[in-house]
């Protein structure tokens, strides 16, 4: 090589050179902006793995998806809405307050039960317990009498499961499902379910004209055709005698289970029936003592029944009270609830709910809208201060100030009669008592 050319080939090493360190610090400056955006290197993620940015995109559209799909919460207010319990992500379709007062059950298509504690429905977080129903959902639940277990009627397996509750030393309980479900009986849909509170016998009733009334060990007792062409509401009365059902004919009959008097089944006898609609009745209830029933029909009318009878001497119900319920004439479902003194008579149909002063026959309040969905299930609790409604996600607690007033009528009624100082005394502190509870929640009167 002659030396005159190694200047010319230095000065184009050089320029190479500087062609590469600015390249290299363009890079550098990239890299460098990218961790002061995101405070770690560009090519790790959060979790200090590398990006992938296929599967990135790919979880972005899936967490989209879910958010379109995901149904929006209902929303709804009222001065008299006490509480709502939202935990279930189903539709909820039934719900029983234990008889100790204690707890509330609800069953949805999210295949849980959810057990509530009644002491915090008046709290700003309300407390639930889990029991999961595998492989299926439930559509119906009941408590037993000592509530240390629950039933459920299962949507696919169309039989019934009991759960047994064991507590826990942390307060909680453990729910176990027993080994075996009840055989498969009913040939149509089952709408109901009841456990007697004598705890003797389970009904289950089916959309056709089938009534079962079965052991606590999965027999059946006894098979009750109510030939009403098709069933759409059946209960077993508070006292744990009766069991009775309504649907297309305009009566609601009911039957007496009968055992003998070492508790072993004995017959299913007609009782008595309530006569007086001039149409298909769609609901109807008991009071807590079994004395009172109430009905509500597709002739757009709703009645009060004194049940207090003696049947096997041919005595029948005694009508008390009739009132008008327009929004039954026209609807497929209506849902009825009686007030444990069957003072307060709540209907539902469609998302809303009335209830109405058995005793005047008035309608004094009115909840428009209450879910998103028709209302499934309505329940007074045990005590008659709270009344429950589902239809979607959530349970609502409603005050029950029509409950609430009645008490006022009564108490001042008792205390015209009353004929000595100190019963004129007592009854006097219960109604200042129940005026300042209405007073409380806005809904005194005047």
């Amino acid at each position: 090589m002659e030396f005159s050319q190694i200047p010319e080939l230095m000065g184009l090493s050089l320029l190479l050179g500087l062609l590469a360190l600015m390249a290299t610090a363009a890079v550098a400056r990239g890299w460098l902006r990218a961790e002061d955006r995101s405070g770690r290197p560009a090519c790790q993620k959060a979790n200090g793995f590398p990006s992938d940015k296929s599967s990135g995109s790919k979880k972005q559209k899936q967490q989209q998806r879910i958010r379109k799909e995901k149904p929006q919460q209902h929303n709804f207010t009222h001065r008299l809405l006490a509480a709502a319990l939202k935990s279930h992500s189903g539709n909820i379709s039934c719900m029983d307050f234990s008889s100790n007062g204690k707890y509330l059950a609800t069953c949805a298509d999210d295949r849980t039960v959810r057990i509530w504690s009644t002491k915090d429905f008046l709290q700003r977080e309300h407390r639930s317990m889990r029991a999961n129903v595998e492989l299926d959902h439930a559509t119906l639940v009941r408590f037993s009498p000592d509530c240390r277990a629950f039933i459920v009627w299962l949507a696919n397996g169309d039989t019934l499961r009991v759960f047994k509750m064991t507590k826990r030393e942390d307060g909680g309980y453990t729910f176990t499902a027993t080994p075996e479900d009840f055989p498969k009986k009913h040939k149509a849909p089952v709408i109901d379910i009841g456990i007697a509170d004598t705890g003797k016998f389970i009904m289950t009733a089916s959309s056709d004209t089938t009534v079962l009334i079965w052991s606590l060990k999965g027999q059946v007792l006894s098979t009750i055709n109510t030939n009403q062409m098709n069933n759409t509401h059946a209960a077993v009365s508070p006292c744990g005698r009766f069991v009775a059902s309504c649907g297309f004919t305009p009566d609601v009959k009911v039957w007496e289970v009968c055992f003998g008097k070492k508790g072993e089944f004995q017959e299913v006898v007609r009782a008595f029936e309530l006569k007086g609609h001039s149409a298909a009745v769609l609901s109807f209830a008991f009071s807590n003592d079994s004395r009172r029933m109430a009905s509500v029909s597709k002739d757009g009318t709703w009645k009060l029944w004194d049940t207090d009878v003696e049947y096997k001497k041919q005595q029948d119900p005694y009508l008390l009270r009739t009132g008008r319920f327009e929004e039954a004439a026209g609807a497929a479902l209506c849902r009825l609830a009686l007030s444990p003194d069957a003072q307060v008579l709540a209907l539902a149909s469609g998302s809303s709910i009335h209830l109405y002063n058995t005793r005047r026959g008035e309608k004094e309040e009115c909840f428009e809208q209450v879910h998103g969905e028709c209302i499934a299930d309505l329940s007074f609790d045990i005590t008659g201060r709270f009344l429950a409604s589902c239809g979607d996600r959530a349970v609502r607690l409603f005050h029950n100030t029509p409950g609430h007033r009645a008490v006022v009528e009564e108490m001042q009624g008792l205390l015209k009669r009353a004929s000595n100082d100190s019963t004129r005394q007592r009854l006097q502190q219960q109604l200042t008592q129940a005026q300042e509870a209405l007073k409380s929640l806005g809904a005194l009167k005047k």
